[in-house]
């Protein structure tokens, strides 16, 4: 007998076994609740299997210890399912400004300000150069 398996569980294991510290347990948190905690890379696509989100989490996958001592959390919206927060879709879409019909990736400071945004993915030297430059993180904090 053959079973689905969870989305939000394979999302888990994914971000586990790659390095990152995984928000989505059983209770995830909000954005707002990680804010000051955590900096956050939200991945968000039209639908699943999108091959710009495949791209961008190919490049997070290589990223792994870097993306641990910068306290990166990551959320990625697909059509209306979301992994990485308890935070909805369209709450997020609405409040960041994400067209349904794009793929878009934001990185977000540690204070909530949107530090970047691409229509692409983003190469790995360009995040991590960017969250170096933040001030949270020139003050020493990871």
């Amino acid at each position: 007998m053959r079973t689905s398996a969870n989305p939000r569980a394979i999302a888990t294991l994914l971000l586990t076994t790659i390095g990152f510290v995984s928000i989505a347990h059983a209770s995830p948190q909000t954005i707002a609740t990680m804010r000051d905690h955590r900096r956050i890379i939200l991945i968000a696509a039209p639908q699943k299997n999108d091959p710009q989100t495949a791209a961008q989490n190919a490049i997070l996958s290589h990223w792994t210890k870097e993306a641990a001592e910068r306290d990166i959390s990551v959320i990625t919206i697909a059509g209306t399912s979301v992994t990485g927060t308890a935070d909805k879709a369209a709450t997020l879409r609405r409040r960041y400004r994400l067209k349904p019909d794009r793929f878009q990736v934001l990185l977000i400071g540690k204070d909530g300000h949107v530090a970047m945004t691409s229509a692409h993915p983003i190469a790995s030297d360009q995040l991590q150069d960017t969250i170096d430059a933040m001030p949270m993180r020139r003050a020493g904090q990871p």
